[in-house]
């Protein structure tokens, strides 16, 4: 299908000032945004502007009762300078499944990346060339409906926006498994990328990283000993030959790096499972050396080498190897960049002046 997205260009672009070999995390964006408006039932005036304020009533609903969703991709560029996005159709996929959970209208997925496609090709210029930065994308959708009442919206907005980025963890990271808050349980939004689950990890976080850790382990809400997911990635051990990851148990964000990781690992013979995991099986494998690589996955940071995991009192440390997880996201650099071939049709060119 296709849309009419109006376009109003700034007049100078920002991108000469902005140093890529030095880029402050999640501060810096580019010069437009692109925006569509809920009302009536249906998505209207799909936009792309500069990047400014959005005017906002205090009584908006996503201020009052939380109706925010987002998605995290990222744009890279290959070897002939062409923009090029990553399982965009997965990101549509799940944003709408947030939308379900939250009782918000869902988007059109065709919508949903050519809105993608327009924006990246006219920052394309802001797209940092080095091996392992990108230009992170942010979809989201929150409703802006001025009322105060407890019923779900009738007017939303959704919007992408677009921040440079560098390498997201350059170091293996260190683990704090949290044994009093929670993040997630069964019939809660835990599989949404609802932006109060984001809300809910901060004050854990802060206190993680007061101990001089840099993440939460979270664990189950009941038993607090069934691993989940780190605090903005899913997770993965290597014990012997076999990797293994927590299941999707409604609890567990269905992450798009944590998918073709798993193809990835198939298609190298590697068996995969998906399953419960204690805390103690991994703090077992540890004792006894069977526990060879664990990291995490997710948009931002790709793959995240865990070096430990604090439990209580004790540290839980992890093979300082990571043979198979160092190859995993080289390959999976290289589809993105479009340095090896993507046979599974993960990417998504973005053609030169779209707009």
């Amino acid at each position: 299908m296709s849309y009419n997205i109006s376009i109003q260009k700034v007049e100078k672009s920002k991108v000469e000032n902005i140093d890529f070999n030095n880029i402050p995390l999640g501060t810096v964006f580019t010069d437009h945004i692109f925006i569509c408006d809920y009302e009536n039932g249906e998505w209207t005036n799909p936009r792309i502007q500069p990047m400014g304020l959005i005017p906002t009533h205090p009584a908006a609903m996503a201020l009052h009762y939380g109706q925010a969703i987002f998605e995290g991709m990222k744009a890279t560029v290959n070897a002939e300078g062409n923009p090029m996005l990553f399982r965009a159709d997965e990101n549509a996929k799940r944003m709408n499944f947030s939308a379900d959970r939250m009782g918000m209208p869902n988007i059109s997925g065709d919508l949903f990346v050519e809105g993608l496609k327009q924006l990246v090709d006219l920052e394309r210029n802001w797209i940092p060339p080095m091996d392992g930065s990108a230009l992170y994308l942010r979809p989201f959708m929150y409703a802006d409906e001025p009322f105060i009442g407890m019923r779900a919206a009738t007017h939303y907005k959704f919007i992408i926006m677009a921040s440079p980025a560098g390498p997201f963890f350059s170091k293996r990271i260190k683990l704090w498994a949290e044994k009093k808050f929670i993040r997630a349980a069964q019939g809660g939004t835990g599989e949404a990328k609802a932006a109060g689950n984001y809300a809910a990890a901060i004050r854990p976080t802060e206190l993680a990283k007061a101990k001089g850790y840099d993440q939460v382990l979270w664990l189950d809400a009941v038993e607090h000993k069934y691993i989940q997911e780190v605090g903005t990635m899913n997770i993965f051990f290597k014990i012997e030959d076999k990797f293994i990851t927590p299941e999707l148990d409604g609890c567990v964000l269905d992450g798009i790096t944590r998918k073709s990781v798993i193809s990835l690992l198939k298609d190298q013979g590697f068996e995969v499972e998906e399953r419960k995991i204690t805390i103690d099986e991994i703090k077992e494998a540890s004792e006894n050396g069977t526990l060879k690589e664990a990291f995490g996955t997710g948009t931002a940071v790709g793959i995240a080498y865990i070096e430990s995991i604090g439990f209580g009192d004790e540290e839980i440390f992890v093979s300082k190897d990571s043979p198979v997880g160092l190859e995993i996201n080289q390959r999976l650099n290289d589809i993105k960049t479009g340095k090896i071939e993507d046979k599974f049709g993960w990417i998504t060119k973005v053609e030169k002046e779209l707009a």
